[in-house]
């Protein structure tokens, strides 16, 4: 049966718009395809753009974020929106876009975030928020400024390393339109980028660390040979570049004194305040130092003016809160202790720490070449010495007078005496045959001889005793002290005796004008003069005893 001329017209009709319906289809397909191609081309563009931010500021964060907040809220349709940090306690806004200069001023300041960031803090891979005002009021910082802010749909995603949360970036919509899963994956995408960025900036700012410690560490070592034994600009390069390396206000190098301490370099604190540090002072009983005496690697006070202890209370008045003590140690000796304050309530980290006690140890070596340079420098002047006076010995056989005073003159410039005699003793009277630095009416006494009283240190020379060391002869109840102390303002004396097979032939006197014991090394090398000159003596003995027997012979001859 033959098709009707109607149901042919109607078969090309339909065919005609099946045509145009599959030609439709295909135009939708085709504008879709390119819809996500200019959506791909457009995340592209944005994705390198902001990459290149990376690469133009290495290290530098700030316009990495500001291009990423700018290119990730352009393609998410989002008019606001930020980005925070987190240092494992407090979150912290550091690029915004759009938000009012009073929510940005806020958000700056650390805070430790609501429920929406506990949620990133447990892993969840997003927080999505359709309707902010469909939750409960929130009264931290972050929560109220959200509210009060006019946001309604917010997406945060979190930015993490190795699964540990380094911060967030949000978008926020005035109005409740919910993102979709293609713009929440673009967000992850450039939170990745962001990663990658805080990333680039750790491994750079550790490297630029790492050679400022190098830099640092070689300039302080060069200062240590520069200047061998003087430890002044040691101790004050070593303060500069701690400090500075640190972010340290002020600080103070502190070495044992006694039974205290005293400050030998200062940096970043007032000149009255450094005058006090640079006096000799025993820590009280709350001071930090004690617990680093104790054993304690380093001390860390994160606000002193909690601390109990009246030097420390003087550092709170003047302006400062943290304080990191480092201990200077020689093996198990106890040499003293670098401090470094900060103005704020701001601990030290741990790589600070351990930078500190890197520049303590150089302090310590510093200390130990200078300590070895002196000893070998002293040991040589001694030598010096008593070469010499052994020379005099020498060539002046039988005559004591040089002989004493090459003594007392290598004897007091080594001992750092103001002045000073030998004294022979007759078994009755001690006598001055030599003196140095005495006044006229002095040396006269000196030489008239005296006999010691009971109370008189030179009594117990005659008693036995080899030295007698009087701190202050100021305190001492006798005549011949007073007189001592009015003609020739002596205060702290050393009475060295010069004795030959348990028999006092003398003694050399050493004075200072101030209370200031001697030490134990000078006190040795006193002593050893003290030996040469019963050498002399001896020799003169000897000598005359031979004279005497030339002379007997000659006469008998």
């Amino acid at each position: 049966m033959s098709a009707t001329p109607d149901s042919t017209l109607a078969n090309s009709e339909q065919r005609i718009a099946d045509l145009e319906r599959q030609l439709a289809e295909r135009e939708a397909e085709l504008a879709e395809c390119k819809a996500e191609r200019d959506e791909a081309l457009e995340q592209q563009t944005a994705t390198a753009a902001v990459l290149q931010v990376i690469n133009s500021s290495p290290g530098d964060l700030a316009p990495v974020f500001d291009a990423i907040l700018e290119k990730a809220h352009t393609l998410c349709s989002a008019e606001y929106g930020g980005l925070a940090t987190y240092d494992g306690e407090y979150f912290r806004l550091v690029a915004a876009r759009g938000y009012p200069e009073d929510l940005v001023e806020a958000l700056r300041r650390p805070f430790h975030g609501n429920f929406s960031h506990q949620q990133l803090l447990r892993g969840e891979r997003y927080v999505h928020i359709e309707d902010v005002l469909a939750l409960p009021e929130m009264t931290d910082v972050a929560g109220r400024a959200t509210q009060e802010g006019g946001f309604r749909t917010v997406l945060m995603v979190p930015l993490r390393k190795d699964g540990t949360l380094l911060g967030h970036i949000s978008a926020s919509r005035q109005e409740v339109r919910p993102f979709t899963e293609k713009q929440i994956a673009l967000l992850q995408n450039f939170a990745a980028q962001a990663v990658i960025a805080m990333e680039n900036a750790r491994l750079i700012t550790e490297t630029r660390g790492a050679l400022e410690q190098q830099t640092a560490t070689a300039e302080v070592l060069q200062v240590i040979n520069s200047s061998p034994g003087d430890l002044a600009p040691v101790f004050d390069a070593i303060l500069e570049k701690a400090h500075s390396l640190c972010g340290t206000a002020s600080g103070s190098l502190h070495i044992a004194d006694g039974d205290g301490f005293r400050a030998v370099a200062v940096r970043g604190v007032s000149g009255s305040f450094a005058d006090v540090l640079r006096q000799p002072m025993r820590p009280g009983p709350n001071h930090p130092v004690w617990r680093a005496i104790a054993g304690e690697l380093f001390v860390q006070i994160p606000n002193v003016s909690e601390i109990d202890d009246l030097r420390l209370q003087d550092g709170a008045k003047g302006g400062f809160r943290t304080v990191l003590l480092v201990p200077l140690r020689k093996e198990e000796l106890f040499l003293g202790y670098i401090i470094a304050s900060r103005r704020e309530v701001r601990p030290f980290s741990d790589k600070q720490i351990a930078l500190l006690q890197n520049f303590a140890a150089q302090a310590v070596v510093a200390m130990e070449n200078a300590r070895l340079i002196t000893e070998t420098r002293e040991a040589l002047e001694q030598q010096t010495a008593t070469s010499e006076v052994l020379q005099a010995i020498n060539s002046s056989p039988g005559d004591l007078t040089p002989v004493f005073d090459a003594i007392l003159e290598k004897a007091h410039t080594l001992c750092d005496t103001a002045h000073g005699s030998l004294q022979l003793w007759d078994g009755e009277k001690f006598r001055g045959v030599a003196t140095r630095g005495f006044s006229e009416a002095m040396i006269n006494a000196v030489r008239r001889g005296y006999s010691p009283g009971p109370n008189f240190p030179s009594r117990r020379i005659v008693e036995g005793e080899r030295v007698v060391h009087c701190v202050d002869v100021a305190e001492i109840d006798d005549p011949i002290a007073r007189e001592g102390v009015e003609l020739s303002g002596s205060r702290t004396m050393l009475y060295a005796a010069l004795r030959k097979d348990d028999v006092l032939l003398g003694q050399i006197v050493s004075a200072r004008q101030e209370v200031r014991p001697f030490s134990e090394k000078q006190i040795a090398l006193v002593e050893n003069f003290a030996a040469q000159a019963v050498i002399a003596m001896e020799n003169a003995r000897l000598l005359g005893e031979l004279r005497r027997s030339t002379d007997e012979v000659a006469e008998l001859n």
